[in-house]
């Protein structure tokens, strides 16, 4: 399981928020949390627009490849179950992972992402956030299909959006559901809708039934992932853009991707592991703790709810800062 964090945070945070630690000891699965550094990028958001980075091969996305070949090397792990999510940048940066390495994955998450390929400069960047134009359905679904040379089975895909977030704006969930149609040469109607812990799940099947496409919509949710910290299944903490929803996305990811099973004795001995890549833009890598140990004390830099942070040194700085937090400038 790899899990991208989004701006502003640090893979820990993240993983102490999201719950994914916690689940992987429960089931039995590795998780491996790629880290944004600050020289790449000065409010830690993977550069999910940025052409060198969201590359095949290249960047970024080369630097989190390399780090996936080296702990399922290392670990022996099964290479038909691997699977990515993140929010935000980090969402965006699953997508892109998704797009350009294809053959890798069996399924995806993005929870307040966006669409492979659209955007390329900081003024589209900041248009597609807000919903504006935008490439169109069938070029969307072209520039997915050619980031790579795949020609067989693509990764299943879950994507979640809250109906009230500002700074990702609902209609690039729909943007991405059209995207995966395409490969998945699905109609576009939902063959299901349903509710689930209050929100509603639509499902997109193939031609032989399979669920490919799911799409969770969270009613009156702001910009985070929807978290669950009371009941039987809670999981996870609530904080910055980690929204207790009543609804944990986390164990609805990968209950979709088969990841949960209540059989004990059939679950895997793996534990989290990482490696360093060799990327000119080499990531940071990270650790989970184990339970008993505090979460790493690194605090992620304080930002508004739109992703900005605030500034007393003029409107140019303000700005930049602006551009900085939503990932748009290192």
């Amino acid at each position: 399981m790899v899990v991208l964090h989004g701006c502003t945070q640090t893979a820990a945070g993240y993983d102490h928020g999201s719950g994914w630690s916690r689940l992987a000891e429960e089931e039995g699965f590795a998780v491996l949390l790629p880290e944004q550094r600050r020289t790449n990028n000065a409010n830690l958001c993977f550069n999910w627009f940025v052409p060198e980075d969201v590359t095949r091969d290249r960047g970024e996305a080369l630097s989190i490849r390399q780090m996936i070949e080296a702990m399922v090397t290392k670990h022996g792990l099964d290479r038909r179950r691997v699977f990515v999510t993140g929010l935000s940048a980090g969402g965006a940066m699953a997508a892109v992972m998704l797009a350009t390495y294809p053959e890798v994955f069996a399924g995806g998450a993005v929870i307040a992402g966006l669409a492979y390929g659209s955007a390329s400069t900081i003024p589209e960047a900041f248009d597609r956030m807000r919903g504006h134009g935008g490439p169109s359905e069938p070029e969307l679904q072209r520039r997915l299909a050619q980031a790579s040379l795949r020609k067989g089975p693509w990764p299943k895909i879950s994507i979640w959006q809250g109906t009230a977030d500002h700074t990702v704006a609902p209609e690039n969930a729909d943007a991405l559901v059209a995207q995966w149609q395409g490969v998945h040469r699905i109609a576009a109607s939902p063959a299901r809708k349903e509710t689930i812990d209050g929100q509603t799940r639509q499902v997109w099947r193939d031609a032989d039934g399979h669920a490919v496409i799911e799409k969770y919509t969270i009613a009156g949710m702001g910009h985070g992932i929807p978290v669950k910290t009371v009941g039987d299944d809670a999981l996870g903490h609530a904080a910055p853009f980690m929204l207790d929803a009543g609804i944990s996305s986390t164990r609805r990811i990968a209950a979709f991707w088969d990841l949960i099973s209540r059989d004990a004795e059939n679950r895997a001995k793996s534990e989290p592991a990482f490696a360093h890549p060799a990327s000119d833009t080499a990531l940071r890598t990270y650790v989970s703790q184990e339970k008993s140990r505090p979460v790493r004390g690194e605090a992620a830099e304080q930002s508004h709810p739109d992703g900005s942070r605030a500034s007393a040194t003029g409107i140019g700085k303000v700005i930049e800062d602006a551009l900085r937090a939503a990932g748009l400038m290192r």
